[in-house]
Parts: C-alpha cells; structure tokens; sequence
C-alpha cells in the first residue's frame, strides 16, 4: 500500500547526465532534502534521447551513480505529435507539475535554470490554481548564470523586448529568487536595468530587492578524506602517476580557455616530465583535439571523455595543478566555478584559473589568477606551483579546502530553505 508523503521538493532541472555543474547541484540538493526531512524528492527533467539531440555533453550512461531511495527522476514524454515542433518536451514537463501541485501534497519546487524551467513552473502554477483543486507549493528559482548570458542577454541585445520581459516575469513570479553568485545576481540586475530604460518597465528595482545569493552545493564527502592507495590505484588505471600531470577537466568549450592551456602547456619545460590531461566532453572535442595533435608535444596531451563522478575526485587529488582558464564569451560566462570548488577540496596541486565572471566568489585568495588569454601566464604559474615546497603546498591545500567547505551540500540546502522558510517543520535543528 503506498503511503502519501507528507511533504515533497520537486526539482526541475537538465539533471544528471548533463556535465554541467548545476545538474550535480540538483542531484546534491536531492540528497540533501532527504537529510533535511523531505519524503520524497522528485526530479522532473528531459528524456534521454532529447538530450543527446541536443548536443549536450552528456556523462557515460553506463556508470551514473545511483540516487537514494526517495528520489524519483522523471522524464515526461512529449506531449502531442509532429506538427507541435518544439514545444512537445515543455509540455510533458509542465503537465507533470500540475499533477504535482494539486494532488495535495505540500511541495517545495526548485527550479534551476529560468528558460525554460522556471518559465515551465510559472504556466504549472497558474494551470494548478485554474483547477480548483488545493495548491500548496512554494516555488523557488534560481538563476546559475549561463541562462542569463545565453537568454536574457542575447534578447536585450538583439532588441528582443518580448523575450527577455517573459524570462524576467517568469522569474519574479515565484516565491523566491535566488542567483549562484553576487556576480550572477548583478548581471541579472544590469540586464533588467537595460530593459527598464528602453522601454520605462520596472524589473530591475523588483530584481534587486528580491533576488538573494545561494552558491551551488557540492557533495564535499565525495572529495574528503581519500585514501591515497585508492587515488594510486586509480591514476594507474589511466597510466597515471600522482603529480605527473596538469589536469583540465570540465566541459570542452572554447569558454573554458583550453586552447590557451594546450598553449601554456607547451611553453613550460615542466611538459618533459608531465602530461596534459583533459577531461570531459562537449561540442569543441574534436576542434581540441586537432589542436592537440598538431602540437609538437602531442604525446604528452591526454584526452579522458569517460570520467565519471566516482573517478573525478581521484583525478583531481593525483595532479600536479588544475588549470581552468576561462574567458567570458557571449554565449556563455563562468559565472561560479563548481569545478574549481571541488578541486580546493579534493586537494592535489594547486589551482589556476582566471577572474571571469564569478570565478573569485567560488576561489577567494586560494587561486592562481592569470589573465584571460594569457598562455605565458599560464607556462608560468605551473611552472611557479610545481616549484612550491611540500609543506607550502600543503599549507595552501588546507586554507583552500577550509574555505570550499562553505558550499557543503547540507550548508547550502539549509542556507537556501530556511531563507525560504521551506525547511520541512520535522527537520532537525
């Protein structure tokens, strides 16, 4: 007999498999929930096989990690046929909300992403209260950055009014606003301040009066404490050897400054004894990878498109520094740093990256920081850490993983609901 759950957070997100920082978050906001007192936990996002369409850089299918029980994924088939073009998948997503909201059950919903999650939450909310039926839900959007960049941003540009005034509603219709980081947060602000003196609407004083700060959660536990045989082994695994190798492992974009690394790479000496290792998958794999080949150092590039959230921490503890030097580009900024957070607690060598975006907020003084565009900065500052005494080294790890420690999941998730006032009434204290 199943018993009805007395309360629900539903999330509605890319959802793991994507490689994206903020599809992990949802995953670790998840998990948190059930910690914090939730029932049941329900993650509404796409099907599979319209992912792949996309082109999205998806994880290896065959080794997703398993969520607990009490957490649902659910993949809404697209509504109606062919001659409905693009609309299908929304509609799946947003009916399902409705069935969520009305079946009585107090609900907590978190969207992540405003287009078209967040959009996809406003039409559920006004569908749920048409019914007639009871509707208790309180409604969450947060805003992680790229959806500004590569929606809001590119409406006001192109003098797309419509667009941009949609998303920004959207968003100022739930409960509760919230942005990844201060930089994020004044870029909305900015955007909306733009519409406002074209066209005399008031979304920016509304954006800056509501919208408050969550940085993403990170499952801290995945990169503490690891055991330094089970990090050898793993690196063996790969041919690898701890600190005998650079490490870049994200998404393979041209906004993550790969090409400038494979560059640095090739003007430090240390690419005698060391490799280049680059994780991950994304739409620039192949243009990078010709890149590499082309190098006079090609032999010592290596390229990883199978990793996955079991192996990343392990990687991350074996190298010799992480460089992620991203630069800001139109379609996309980094407007946090998940993946640079996660390094600061796995350990290992020291970080590199750049001040783009909202970088400096994930990294605080426990960073390297080059220029954007800059592969002789970045020759130097590997050449810099790997001269680092032990104990300097270690010193650095420690600060840095005390200060990546405030994006602890459970931190986060109790940051964020209590702000809300959407921590469960049996949640401890």
């Amino acid at each position: 007999m199943n018993t009805k759950p007395r309360n629900r957070l539903v999330i509605v997100n890319r959802a793991d498999p994507v490689i994206c920082g903020h599809s992990v978050e949802g995953r670790n906001l998840a998990e948190a929930a059930l910690e914090r007192g939730f029932d049941e936990v329900r993650i509404i996002t796409w099907p599979i096989e319209r992912l792949e369409a996309t082109g999205l850089p998806l994880k290896p299918l065959d080794r997703m990690l398993p969520y607990s029980p009490g957490i649902f994924v659910e993949r809404p088939e697209p509504v109606g046929d062919y001659k409905v073009p693009d609309g299908r998948y929304v509609a799946g997503i947003t009916g399902r909300l409705v069935e969520l909201f009305t079946d009585g059950v107090p609900t907590v919903c978190l969207s992540l992403y405003l287009s078209p999650h967040t959009v996809a939450v406003t039409d559920a909310v006004r569908a749920a209260w048409s019914t007639g039926l009871p509707v208790r839900v309180t409604t969450i959007a947060e805003a992680v950055g790229s959806d500004i960049t590569n929606v809001v941003r590119s409406s006001v540009n192109e003098g797309r009014f419509g667009a941009a005034a949609h998303i920004l509603s959207s968003y100022l219709a739930q409960d509760h606003c919230v942005a990844v980081s201060e930089y994020t947060r004044e870029l909305i602000i900015a955007s909306a301040a733009e519409i406002d003196a074209c066209h005399g609407t008031h979304f920016a004083e509304q954006c800056r009066d509501r919208i408050r700060i969550s940085y993403p959660a990170i499952d801290t536990s995945q990169y503490l404490d690891l055991d330094p045989d089970l990090v050898d082994g793993v690196l063996a695994a790969r041919g690898l050897e701890r600190d005998g190798y650079v490490l870049f492992l994200s998404r393979l974009t041209t906004a993550k400054g790969i090409d400038d690394l494979i560059a640095g790479f090739e003007r430090t000496p240390a690419n005698m004894r060391l490799h280049l290792v680059i994780a991950g998958r994304g739409s620039e794999a192949g243009a990078l990878r010709a890149r590499a080949d082309a190098s006079s150092i090609s032999d010592r590039i290596v390229f990883l498109d199978d990793v996955d959230d079991a192996e990343k921490p392990y990687l991350m503890a074996g190298c010799a520094a992480y460089v992620l030097p991203s630069k800001p580009r139109p379609e996309f900024v980094e407007t946090f740093g998940i993946a640079l957070a996660e390094q600061m607690l796995a350990g290992g060598g020291a970080v590199i990256t750049t001040e783009t975006g909202g970088i400096r907020e994930a990294v605080g003084e426990h960073a390297t920081i080059v220029p954007v565009d800059d592969p002789d900065a970045i020759a130097t500052a590997i050449d810099e850490a790997l001269a680092l005494p032990p104990e300097e080294r270690a010193a650095r790890a420690a600060r840095a993983r005390a200060h990546a420690l405030q994006f602890d999941r459970g931190a986060v998730f109790d940051r964020l609901f209590a702000g809300a006032g959407a921590l469960p009434a049996r949640a401890p204290a």
